[in-house]
């Protein structure tokens, strides 16, 4: 097969340590001629607690699997309208679009105002 017609397979990964960049949240490394998928789909597999016969007559767990689909936000904000994006974003549990940008700008604000807090604590002369 071509290099050209292989179908490029997103990876989900994770980084190991505290200190990591992504702080334990998953990533996808997206090649340069690619891009993040608009869905991913991922099977949830789960131990029922019974056993079954592998090919030798060794008992292997059996496995329900589940299939989840997850979209991406960005794509939906872009192609949905602010009403059915806001919509999307209730039955995820999260609050409408506005509301999380104005707590999302005053977080911002409190964090400038400690960080120029330090700063002029920072130049006092303790002499």
């Amino acid at each position: 097969m071509a290099e050209e017609n292989k179908k490029w397979i997103p990876e989900i990964l994770y980084e190991e340590g505290d200190g990591s960049f992504t702080s334990h949240i998953p990533f996808v490394h997206v090649p340069e001629t690619e891009e993040m998928p608009r869905m991913l789909f991922i099977f949830e597999s789960r131990d029922t607690g019974e056993f079954e016969p592998g090919p030798e007559g060794e008992e292997l767990p059996v496995t329900e699997l589940d299939l989840h689909q997850y979209a991406s936000m960005s794509y939906l904000k872009e192609n949905l309208s602010a009403i059915e994006y806001d919509n999307v974003r209730f039955a995820l549990g999260l609050e409408s679009l506005r509301t999380a940008a104005v707590k999302g700008q005053n977080i911002t604000a409190n964090v400038r105002v400690a960080l120029n807090d330090k700063d002029d604590s920072d130049q006092l002369d303790n002499s």
